[in-house]
Parts: structure tokens; sequence; C-alpha cells
């Protein structure tokens, strides 16, 4: 889709090359923002490393909403005794980005230590500190994960921070990691209630058993051949470059089943480093203009070109990816039905809901809620 929509901008004379994959039907893409605000005191490690795991497999949930949504992220922490004590103990770790692997290099960062978790202040900075996305169409998401008492904050209440949510039209969702019956569960319900989210309680220290899967290998040599589609260029070229080889290697070190996910976010719809990537950046930018760029700006490969088969050449590689996207829809939908064949065959003990399980059954039913349906 993205690079049939290239090929157009460009403009030029179409080559004897893959056909890209058919265009996305008519209809505006409407605005996502997740932030998510996870509790990074001692009892977390669970937690933290669940969102390592899972984080890929949550941003391909959202890219099956049909148009693609304008996703942005942000992540906050909370809970650590490193932190600043005068902030509640709280910490932006990113604000909203489109840049996803500048989310994952964040969320692998994160490391557990102490300490006194202010869900309610880490919720109101979160409020404050964002430009959330406008309009009544947009899609705005609060997720609080966490343990202990909710109301610890004697500052700033949950109520008020309700409030706050509900007239910027934020919903919050809280995530309690514990067990159902804790009386701590009734703060998080609570809250999530007044916030207009939804609550749900889960074993943080439980990681679903990963579905080996005969797709998995190609879908990872797919992953490295999407790589060399990508044309860096500009001051920020080289650093997004090695980011995005970074985070392949962050990927591959928490499992093999998460560098495959991350492999099918690469070459899906979420995907998009348009301030780096030459690609990107004509795709999403009508009014770009390669012949303006300047000649220390351009990639090395293109540096090296006549002006005359510059397009040419980025024609070609955009072909290229137009086709590792395609085979990997095609392997990614393959491996989706193996794996929910294969879970099906699991003890029931297997079915008590994990970190991702529970925020995506949430994602799921808000984006209905605004008229976004994830398809399955």
């Amino acid at each position: 889709m993205r690079a049939g929509l290239l090929l157009a901008a460009l403009t030029l004379t179409p080559l004897a090359v893959q056909a890209a994959p058919d265009p996305a039907p008519a209809g505006k893409p409407r605005a996502v923002d997740v932030v998510l605000a996870l509790d990074t005191s001692n009892s977390m490690d669970g937690l933290i490393d669940s969102a390592k795991r899972k984080v890929w497999a949550i941003v391909n949930d959202l890219a099956k909403i049909d148009p693609a949504p304008t996703l942005r992220v942000a992540l906050y922490s909370y809970g650590n005794d490193t932190y600043d004590a005068k902030k509640g103990w709280v910490r932006q770790d990113l604000d909203l980005t489109t840049d996803l692997d500048e989310v994952y290099k964040r969320l692998y960062a994160l490391t557990t230590k102490g300490g006194t978790e202010y869900v309610a202040r880490v919720s109101r900075d979160a409020l404050a500190d964002l430009k959330w996305a406008d309009g009544k169409d947009a899609l705005r998401l609060l997720f609080v994960c966490g343990n202990e008492p909710a109301d610890q904050d004697k500052q700033v209440t949950l109520d008020s921070v309700a409030a706050e949510a509900k007239a910027k039209g934020v919903v919050i969702n809280t995530i309690y990691c514990g067990p159902a019956g804790h009386p701590e569960v009734a703060g998080w319900r609570q809250f999530a209630d007044r916030a207009g989210g939804k609550y749900a309680n889960i074993n943080q220290d439980r990681v679903q058993t990963a579905v080996k899967t005969p797709f998995d290998d190609e879908l990872q040599k797919l992953s490295v051949k999407y790589n060399a589609t990508c044309c860096w260029y500009g001051a920020r070229g080289r650093d997004a470059a090695a980011n995005q080889t970074a985070q392949d290697e962050n990927a591959a070190k928490a499992g093999k089943d998460v560098a495959v996910e991350r492999g099918v976010t690469k070459a899906g719809k979420l995907y998009c480093n348009a301030e780096a990537d030459l690609i990107d950046r004509l795709l999403t930018d009508k009014e770009f203009d390669l012949k303006k760029v300047k000649a220390e700006d351009l990639p090395e490969e293109l540096k090296q070109l006549k002006p005359e088969d510059r397009e040419p050449y980025l024609k070609k590689k955009v072909a290229e990816r137009a086709e590792i996207q395609k085979k990997v829809a095609d392997l990614s939908a393959q491996r989706a039905r193996y794996i929910e064949a294969e879970q099906k065959k699991l003890p029931k003990s297997e079915a008590d809901k994990a970190f991702d399980e529970a925020l995506r059954a949430m994602l799921q039913e808000q984006a209905a809620a605004k008229g976004m349906k994830i398809q399955n």
C-alpha cells in the first residue's frame, strides 16, 4: 500500500517490477494516542519484561484497523527510588511519537528499583504534559499498570485526575498486577470506572508460551531485507539507521517470537521513519521534492549516482519494499492462524490473562467504540 502511494508521489513512468499491494480503501486515518505508564518498583520486573516482549504484537493489532490509524506512543514510568522525589517518583521517558524504534529503545532501558507508586500523579502528569491528538474522532488511551494501593498519593487525588481525563477526552485504563481477590483491586477498578476506562488484573510474572511456527525463519530474513530498502538521509539518518539495528538486536534478545513480531511491524502500516528514511518521507509528504534535498543530506548510495539516475534507483527500492511487505503480510497471516490453532491445545491454566492480553482486549473494545474495528 505505502509503496503504491510513493510511486504516485514520484510521478514516474511505471517500471516492469513487482506490483505494490492494493491501496487502502477510501477513508481518513484516525488519530490513536497510546500512553503506557508502568510501575518500575522492585516487584514489577515481570511487568516490564512482558511489555518488552509484547509491545510489537500490540502495535500489530492496531495495524489491523482499516484504514490504518496515525499512531503515536508515549511512555511514563513511576514508583522508582532513583527518580525525582519532588516529582512524585514519576518520569516521562518519551513524549508522544510515531518513532516506534525510539519507543522500544526507551522501553528496553527501563529497570526496577524501589519504591512509592503514585498512580494519580503519573496519570495527572501524562494528561498535563502531553499534547494529545485533537478531534472527537481521536482515540486517546492511557494505560496505568502496577500494584500497591492506587490512592497512595495524598497530594493528587484519583477523583480529580479522573475528572480531568474525562474533560480532555482521554480514557484511563488500569491494569492491576496481582490476584483478582486482593483488597487493593477495589481502588484500581474504581479509578478506571470514574475515568471512563476498563480494569483488568494480571499475573505480571506469567509469560505466554511462545509458539514456534514454520514461518518464523523466513519472516526474520524478510525483516533483515526490509532494512536494506531504507534510504537514510539528513541529520537524523545515521542515528535512525543505528537505532533500527539496535532495536532489532534488543527484540532478538527478548525472544525469537519478539523479533518476528517486530519484523511484521516494520513491514506494516504503522512503522514510519519519515524524518530519516527518504522513502517514508516521500510517501507521507506530498509536497516533498527530492530535487530540493541538499547533496550532502542525500544517502550515500544516491550521492554516487547522477541526478537523473536517482529517481529510478528509488523506484527500484520501492518495488523491493513492496515485495517484502506483501510476503510478510502473507506469512504473518499464516503464522497467526497457526498460533491460534496451537494455543487452543494449551492447558486451561494458560488462559489466565497476561499483560498483552489484558491491554489488547481493552484496545479492541475502545477502538470499536470509536468506530475503529481491529480486524482479526
